[in-house]
């Protein structure tokens, strides 16, 4: 608090003013010349800064509730016709009575420090669920896709990339470019990329993780990928970075040089085109992430970073 600190400055400004060295003063007291400094706030001896410390001693507020205040507040909570209210609707109504006790904030502090702060009711505690996670530590055991536009030189037409990427050697795995945008194509292209990597072998079922966008979801897609033995994963609602993998291949596809600036004149040009670039990506782009190997030398095993299956 501020009252031993002002009696303290008083002292030390009193011998001061006497003939003592303020350095000396300040020692006797068990202080610093830095401290007093500190300590004051303007030119005047009695405007002393109180005590910032975590475990210091303050002076409570002018409006601080009483004992007798704080269990009247919580004899109010526990009520019968207010047990199973929240606090704002108790404040709410003790005011159409004439009566105030306290601040909706101050009934909740209450009850949070005497462990009431809790599900009011019949109602249930929210079940808060932790985010899945998958990782990976060979290759076609956690796959990401998405799909992504390609633009046209004709307004308002798009062509649609579909592409899956391995996230342990962020090898492009399958992709495909149509004019619209279904469940139909994405059962297509899963397929093909399940029969490419010939995943039949695999001892452990595969993960294939996308957002939630309505050709991930059809049924048709999700049928499918029952009967292959993949398990869908999906990003919380609204939540992109929960697909970074997929983002950040877009990002690269659609960063570099070569990219159209004004669009694919056809669906077969647009098709070139991504032929070329899972090509540069998959066996000559020397990936930052990897230790600069391709994506293709990690996902076939030949950079050393992994134990083959």
């Amino acid at each position: 608090m501020a009252a031993p600190r002002l009696k303290a400055v008083e002292l030390v400004d009193e011998a001061h003013r006497n003939g003592a060295r303020l350095f000396m003063a300040c020692h006797e007291l068990g202080i610093t010349i830095r401290t007093r400094q500190r300590w004051l706030r303007g030119r005047g001896e009695s405007m002393v800064k109180e005590d910032g410390r975590k475990g210091a001693e303050r002076r409570k507020p002018t409006g601080t509730l009483s004992d007798d205040e704080r269990r009247r507040v919580l004899e109010i909570a526990d009520r019968p016709e207010y047990a199973s209210r929240a606090p704002a609707q108790i404040v709410a109504d003790l005011a159409d009575k004439g009566q105030w006790l306290a601040s909706e904030s101050t009934f909740y502090r209450i009850l949070r420090e005497k462990n009431q702060q809790h599900t009011r009711g019949k109602a249930k505690s929210p079940n808060r669920k932790v985010p899945a996670s998958h990782g990976a530590t060979a290759p076609d055991q956690v796959w990401s896709w998405d799909i992504t536009y390609l633009t046209s030189p004709v307004r308002g037409k798009y062509y649609y990339l579909y592409m899956i990427v391995d996230i342990f050697s962020r090898y492009i795995v399958g992709w495909e470019v149509h004019e619209e945008e279904n469940g139909e194509c994405a059962k297509t292209l899963v397929r093909k990329a399940y029969l490419k990597e010939a995943l039949w072998r695999n001892k452990k079922p595969l993960v294939l993780h996308s957002d939630n966008g309505s050709p991930m979801k059809a049924s048709t897609f999700r049928a499918t990928l029952e009967k292959l033995g993949i398990s869908g994963s999906y990003s919380r609602p609204r939540t992109s970075d929960d697909n970074a993998y997929s983002e950040s291949l877009f990002r690269t596809l659609k960063y570099r040089p070569e990219y159209p600036t004004y669009g694919f004149e056809s669906l077969e040009g647009a098709r070139e085109w991504t032929y070329g670039f899972v090509h540069w990506y998959n066996e000559i782009h020397r990936h930052s992430a990897l230790k600069h190997v391709t994506p293709g030398q990690r996902h076939r095993g030949e950079s050393g970073m992994f134990v083959a299956k």
